[in-house]
C-alpha cells in the first residue's frame, strides 16, 4: 500500500482522515490526468512517425480498439500551453480613481481577455482562478499554472523579468510605449495611437525568478491587445504547443476590433517564435 494511503489509514481521527483523503484524492487525480494526457501525446508522435495501430498496439501491449481510445478521449496534449491543473490569472490593477480610500480596479478588457482564456481552459479540460494585482504591481511569480496580464508599466517587477528576453520588449519614448524588436530593430506602436481600432502584444513565456519554471505572459501596448492575444490562442495555441511545447519563447500579436462593441475581430502572429533556449 502506498506510505501516504497508509498513513492516512492510521489517523484516528476521522474528521481529519476525511478531510487529508479529499486532499489527496484532488492531487492524485490531478497526477492521473496529466499522465492521461503525457500518454495520448506520446501515441500521437507515434502515429505522427508512419508507425500503424497494430504496430503501436504490439509495441505497448494493448489492443488496437484501446490504441484508437488513446488519440480520441483524454486531455489533448496542448493543454499543457496552459498548465496541468487549475491555472491561476493575475492582472494588473490600477487604482481607484475618485475615492477616499482606493482599492485596486482593472480594466474591462482584461476581464474579457481572462473570460476567454477561461473558456479556452476549460475546452483542454482545466479549469480557473483568478486574482487582481494590486498597485504598485507586486506578484508572486514562483509558482505552477500561472498566466499573468499586466503591462510593465502597472508592475516594474514584470518589467524587470522582460528584460531577461534577449529578443522582444516593451519599450517607452516621447511617443509612448511600443513594443521593440531588438533582433531587427523595428520598432510596433500601437494602431490605437493613431486613432485606428487596433492593437500589439507580447506573448511569451519568462522564467521564474527562483529559476524552477517559467509562467505564461500576456500583455498589450493597451489592455485590449491582451484580448487579441487571447482571440490568437484560440486559434493557433495546438499549433503553437507542437513548436514551443512548453520551452521558453516569445513572439508579438496585432490584432484588429470592433471600434463600438470592441469585441477582437482578428489577429494575427507579427514575428518568428523567438526561443531563447534554443
Amino acid at each position: 500500500m502506498n506510505s501516504e494511503v497508509q498513513t492516512l489509514c492510521e489517523l484516528p481521527d476521522p474528521v481529519e482522515r476525511a478531510k487529508r483523503a479529499g486532499d489527496l484524492l484532488t492531487r492524485y487525480q490531478t497526477v492521473v490526468t496529466e499522465l492521461s494526457r503525457i500518454r495520448r501525446e506520446a501515441v500521437e508522435e507515434l502515429r505522427a512517425t508512419g508507425m500503424t495501430q497494430a504496430e503501436m498496439a504490439a509495441a505497448l501491449g494493448m489492443t488496437r480498439g484501446r490504441i484508437s481510445q488513446l488519440v480520441t478521449t483524454g486531455p489533448p496534449p496542448e493543454r499543457a500551453f496552459l498548465g496541468t491543473a487549475t491555472v491561476t490569472v493575475a492582472f494588473g490593477g490600477k487604482v481607484e480613481a475618485g475615492k477616499a480610500t482606493p482599492g485596486p480596479v482593472v480594466a474591462q478588457e482584461d476581464l474579457t481577455a481572462y473570460e476567454q482564456l477561461r473558456d479556452l481552459a476549460h475546452s483542454v479540460k482545466l479549469d480557473t482562478t483568478y486574482e487582481v494585482i494590486p498597485p504598485p504591481g507586486v506578484v508572486r511569480l514562483n509558482r505552477d499554472n500561472l498566466v499573468v496580464i499586466c503591462g510593465p508599466r502597472l508592475s516594474p517587477l514584470i518589467g524587470q523579468v522582460l528584460e531577461s528576453d534577449p529578443n522582444l520588449g516593451f519599450s517607452t519614448d516621447e511617443g509612448g510605449w511600443h513594443l521593440l524588436d531588438r533582433k531587427t530593430g523595428r520598432t510596433y506602436r500601437s494602431p490605437m495611437d493613431a486613432s485606428t481600432p487596433g492593437d500589439v502584444g507580447y506573448l511569451g513565456r519568462l522564467p521564474r525568478p527562483d529559476g524552477r519554471g517559467t509562467f505564461l505572459y500576456i500583455a498589450g501596448i493597451h489592455a485590449i491587445g491582451a484580448g487579441g492575444i487571447v482571440h490568437h490562442l484560440h486559434q493557433e495555441m495546438t499549433e503553437l504547443y507542437r513548436e514551443v511545447r512548453t520551452k521558453r519563447f516569445s513572439t508579438l500579436i496585432a490584432c484588429q476590433f470592433d471600434p463600438h462593441s470592441r469585441e477582437v475581430l482578428s489577429s494575427e502572429r507579427l514575428t518568428p517564435l523567438y526561443r531563447p533556449e534554443a
